[in-house]
């Protein structure tokens, strides 16, 4: 090809010609690329599709459709009220019956009940910061000391708490009081 020059002189010819197509390929390619990016963008969003999903298609729409159904099953903070009430009869009996490990138990499941709540409802995070800050924490140190006589003064304590967090919310008509009737099945061991 170029026989008159020097060997070394002919690759560096070759090189700078292999160079300057690799180059030409580059700008190829990075046109091709912005070119489909381009075009993506102009495009505009694709309309999402309804499906179905879930046993024999229940949930219906959009993604975000399937979002506001499923926030919906879980409700608001009565909800969470719902399970927080089954929590403090059974650890009221817990304590009754010298449960211990049991009381302990039921108020940690209370607390992260009442902290769903929250998270569905920050609304109502203000009348309840004290019971979380303080109530919950007490009533933790009452049956960390496992004495009867200990934990049934600060779960009247706690039952006075709820209903002023209830008076505070304007719903002071839920009134609760010590448990008077076992519901649950598990006793002591």
């Amino acid at each position: 090809m170029f026989r008159f020059l020097p060997f070394s002189s002919q690759i560096i010819i070759f090189a700078s010609g292999y160079i300057s197509t690799k180059i030409f390929d580059m700008r190829y390619v990075l046109l091709v690329v912005f070119s489909s990016l381009l075009l993506i963008y102009c495009a505009g969003p694709v309309e999402e599709r309804s499906t179905s999903v879930g046993s024999d298609g229940w949930l219906r729409g959009v993604t975000d459709e399937k979002f506001e159904i499923v926030a919906g099953q879980f409700g608001g903070f009565a909800r969470s009220m719902m399970d927080v009430h089954h929590r403090y009869v059974e650890m009221y009996w817990a304590g009754e019956d010298e449960n211990w490990q049991y009381a302990e138990y039921q108020l940690d499941e209370m607390r992260k009940s009442i902290e769903d709540g929250f998270e569905r409802r920050p609304a109502r995070a203000a009348s309840g910061q004290h019971f979380m800050d303080v109530v919950i924490p007490e009533m933790a140190n009452a049956i960390a000391e496992e004495d009867k006589q200990i934990f049934d003064e600060a779960f009247e304590l706690m039952t006075l708490q709820c209903n002023s967090c209830h008076a505070m919310e304007q719903v002071a008509f839920i009134q609760i009081h010590k448990p008077e009737v076992r519901t649950g099945a598990v006793i002591r061991r």
